[in-house]
């Protein structure tokens, strides 16, 4: 056994891992909201909770499904070349009112589960086909399409904090622990702070 190959099997834990922590995150972001709040756009360019759910299932189906030979099984009807981005680019992005809830909730959990099984089943350095991407980035390995995901995962993640602290001013990472310094009746005080701050630097 090489040195790569006894480090292999922790950076992919440690990579899963923090895409989990992504996954998690977008997900609770739904929790307590009502139909409307959970679909209806947030900002001028539509960004909305569940178009967010919706949008990372099909980030996930592609980078570590088709990108690695492994095509997901019975994907969506707005994947499938009829019906798919070529047709309507936003498809990804909102929850039609025929897509339950739980429709998008649970793609995006089937999603995971054959994400991590191609992660299981292949070396980090195993190469794959991004065929959206340029030709001379194309090709791509596993390790690097898992850098990938995490970044987009995560920054989705922030997209849908901030919405959601919109709609009712829940905030935070995780149930459990929000990783925020501030809690509570403590936030128009400092956000107070914020403010003096930027006007006296304004002048």
């Amino acid at each position: 056994m090489t040195d790569e190959d006894a480090v292999a099997p922790s950076m992919k834990a440690d990579l899963l891992r923090y895409l989990q922590t992504g996954r998690d995150a977008v997900l609770w972001k739904l929790d307590g909201l009502g139909e409307y709040d959970a679909r209806r756009p947030l900002t001028p360019t539509g960004t909305n909770l569940l178009g967010l759910v919706k949008h990372l299932a099909g980030v996930e189906i592609g980078y570590l499904g088709d990108t690695f030979g492994r095509p997901f099984p019975d994907p969506p009807a707005w994947m499938t070349a009829e019906d798919g981005p070529d047709d309507d680019p936003q498809a990804d992005l909102f929850a039609t009112p025929d897509e339950t809830r739980e429709d998008v909730v649970g793609l995006y959990r089937r999603a995971w589960a054959h994400g991590d099984a191609t992660v299981e089943a292949l070396d980090l350095s195993s190469v794959g086909q991004v065929p959206w991407w340029p030709p001379e980035r194309r090709d791509v390995t596993l390790h690097r399409v898992l850098v990938h995901l995490i970044a987009e995962t995560h920054r989705h993640a922030g997209h849908a904090d901030i919405v959601r602290e919109g709609i009712d001013g829940a905030a935070g990472l995780r149930a459990d622990g929000s990783n925020l310094w501030v809690e509570g009746d403590g936030w128009p005080a400092y956000r107070d702070r914020v403010e003096r701050a930027a006007r006296e630097a304004a002048g």
